[in-house]
């Protein structure tokens, strides 16, 4: 005897075995046996197979009109078999009455299942909903066949277009789009990306990468709501200096002076003064709300997102010519030795009297013009004149800053290799990827980058030692030492920082630039107002949960910019190559790789990989003709074609230099994942 029976969800038949009270032994034809329960068996016969009965059932029910069917069907509960009796013949045949069964389970939006070979009929109400809702399912699996033909012809449909950076990093899989990208790159057996390439959906590189950054990041757009900066009402005293920023001609948020007093008195005291939009921004406030958002300006060649709105920026930027709300931290020295004596915080206005440009002036402030007064005296710039004697003294002071931290260090800091400057030639604007580039060079460590990049080590490390004296937590950037592996961290806790040799560091110099900063401006102006009493007075606590959420989400969103900055600084690389034509490179190796190694250019801040470099060690130099450039991926390869030292280079320098890797470019990582469309298949129903 053979049986047909219930299994999940699925119908399935064998022959029986054995049977119980309430179960039953069947053998399936595949050999396999499974116990049934009996309530699960709805047919039992003794010709023909199961998997003939099936296969005729499953023919016929393809027949039945379900409108018919459902006109036919009893009020209230029926089984199958009743149905079979008023829809074919009064004594239906076996084939008919597993018709029936088939029939009605596989049409749930006309019979509601109600039990093992039993159902009820839908209210006419529902039928006309599931068949409208049937109908634009196919409707829309129509669209996707379109779509997807043309995607595979090599034209891209507008909508999928248009959802582009949502189909790539961020799908909805059910949607229609998504799914003719799919279905076409299984289709065509092209990968995703190339495919959309072919089509036309990626028409230029740079926008690729600039609208995939703004989709991922700033989804509602760059643009600012419409805020008031407001006023500064804090009283604050006027200090008598002539403070001076450095910044290169780009820089618009200005966080940053200097000024120095006391020259040939034996005591000279360097002024280091910070904008202070945090003496009028308060936290939870409108503009804090917008900045904690971005938490950081994101820089890029030839563009930047601010991380305020332009006019405020303007209301707090030390500009020249103005008397500028600050807080200044006041460094004694004894100027003979530069002994430091000690240090104040005071809030007050500053003057500043002069902003000054390093991309400028570094052809005229150099070394010797800062170490021999009687240098060059005549062609000094008038603006300069007044403050070669502040810039000497603390350049000096800067060298001597530096070396006293790389004591602690326990090395001197590498700046072997020099930082990249680019400028899009005739750019105005948001660029378009199509601009000249132009790649210039200023060797790390140049006398202006060294005065402000030791005077903002001081500043930091100073005000960080002070918050965590006063107890007052602050966000804290650590590395426990300078083994390899060690990261910098960040933290609320005032701990050593290897790389830099100083006993805490708190980044507190860029309240423009940097929520950070911001922060951690909040709690030194507490320290300066209440001292001792700071902890109770600061805007974040110890243990402030809301004070390690800014810390997690400044942390992801630097890294995340840092990221989309040296991305489109390799696309200006790339596209610098294409412009000048440039097939050879001269490069060092820096690491090895199974089938190569890594190499960096020599003149270029390029890192890529290189093939043909068997017998070669790192540090040895060689010259590489480069491969085709491939702008989406920010990608390119060479072949060593010379070897052009005949030793290994001393790699050590290298490994000693505190500095992380430039990774190189690789297949960019998307979320269409060709499996769906299988899996859409193997869901479908019957």
């Amino acid at each position: 005897m053979f049986v047909l029976f219930e299994e999940a969800g699925k119908y399935l038949g064998g022959r029986v075995l054995s049977e119980a009270e309430s179960s039953a032994q069947v053998e399936l034809e595949t050999g396999k046996r499974v116990k049934v329960k009996g309530a699960n068996i709805v047919l039992r016969f003794e010709k023909p197979s199961p998997a003939e009965l099936i296969a005729e059932g499953r023919a016929l029910a393809a027949t039945v009109d379900l409108d018919l069917a459902w006109e036919f069907a009893p009020e209230g509960e029926f089984a199958f078999d009743e149905l079979a009796a008023e829809y074919f013949q009064a004594r239906p045949t076996l084939a008919q009455q597993a018709a029936a069964l088939l029939a009605l389970f596989e049409a749930p939006h006309y019979f509601r299942r109600a039990g093992k070979g039993r159902f009820k009929k839908a209210p006419a109400e529902i039928i006309q909903q599931a068949l409208a809702a049937i109908e634009k399912k196919k409707l829309v699996q129509a669209q996707i066949t379109e779509w997807a033909g043309q995607l595979a012809a090599g034209e891209c449909p507008a909508p999928v277009r248009e959802q582009l950076f949502k189909i790539l990093f961020k799908p909805d899989k059910n949607a229609p789009e998504y799914k003719a990208v799919v279905d076409a790159a299984r289709a065509t057996q092209r990968p995703p990306l190339e495919l959309l390439k072919q089509a036309g959906a990626i028409d230029s590189a740079y926008q690729f990468h600039w609208r995939r950054f703004l989709f991922e990041n700033f989804p509602k757009g760059t643009g600012f709501p419409a805020l008031q900066a407001p006023a500064i009402a804090d009283e604050l005293p006027l200090a008598a200096v002539q403070a001076f920023s450095i910044d290169d001609s780009q820089t618009t948020e200005i966080d940053d002076a200097l000024s120095v007093q006391g020259l040939g008195s034996g005591t000279v005291v360097v002024g280091i003064h910070i904008a202070a939009p945090g003496l009028a921004l308060v936290p939870g406030s409108a503009i804090d709300q917008v900045a904690r958002t971005r938490m950081s300006t994101v820089y890029m060649p030839g563009h930047k997102i601010t991380m305020l709105p332009d006019h405020v920026v303007e209301t707090y930027t030390l500009q020249e010519g103005r008397d500028c709300p600050a807080v200044s931290l006041y460094a004694t020295f004894d100027e003979a030795s530069l002994a430091l004596q000690g240090t104040e915080t005071r809030l007050e206005r500053v003057p500043i009297v002069a902003n000054l440009r390093h991309d400028q002036l570094d052809a005229v402030i150099g070394q010797e013009w800062l170490e021999d007064a009687s240098l060059g005296a005549a062609d000094t710039p008038a603006m300069l004149a007044p403050l070669r004697a502040p810039l000497s003294f603390l350049f000096r002071l800067a060298k001597q800053l530096k070396a006293q931290r790389e004591v602690v260090r326990g090395k001197p800091e590498n700046f072997s290799r020099p930082d990249y400057t680019f400028r899009l030639v005739g750019h105005d604007g948001e660029p378009t990827g199509n601009e000249e580039v132009q790649i210039g060079t200023r060797r790390r460590g140049a006398p202006l980058d060294l005065i402000v990049s030791e005077a903002m080590i001081l500043a930091n490390s100073s005000w960080g030692g002070w918050l965590g004296e006063l107890g007052v937590p602050g966000l804290y950037r650590s590395q426990a030492s300078l083994a390899p592996g060690i990261k910098v961290r960040m933290g609320t806790r005032a701990l050593p920082h290897a790389g830099l040799g100083v006993k805490s560091y708190a980044w507190s110099t860029s309240p423009l630039r940097r929520y950070t900063d911001l922060v951690n401006q909040w709690q030194i102006i507490a320290a300066a107002r209440h001292g001792k009493t700071a902890a109770l007075a600061a805007p974040f606590k110890p243990k402030d949960a809301d004070l390690f959420s800014i810390l997690s989400g400044f942390d992801a969103a630097y890294s995340t910019y840092n990221g989309h900055q040296g991305g489109m600084e390799r696309f200006w690389t790339l596209k610098y190559l294409q412009q000048q034509g440039i097939t050879e490179l001269e490069a060092t190796l820096i690491k090895d790789l199974p089938n190569g190694a890594l190499v960096r250019a020599d003149t270029l801040p390029l890192v890529f990989e290189v093939a043909g470099t068997q017998g070669l060690q790192r540090g040895a130099r060689v010259r590489v003709r480069l491969g085709e450039i491939d702008e989406i991926a920010l990608d390119v390869h060479g072949t060593v074609i010379e070897r052009l030292d005949t030793a290994p280079a001393d790699a050590q320098a290298e490994d000693e230099s505190g500095e992380d890797e430039e990774e190189v470019a690789g297949p960019i990582a998307i979320a269409v994942d060709l499996a769906d469309s299988e899996a859409a298949a193997e869901n479908t129903p019957a």
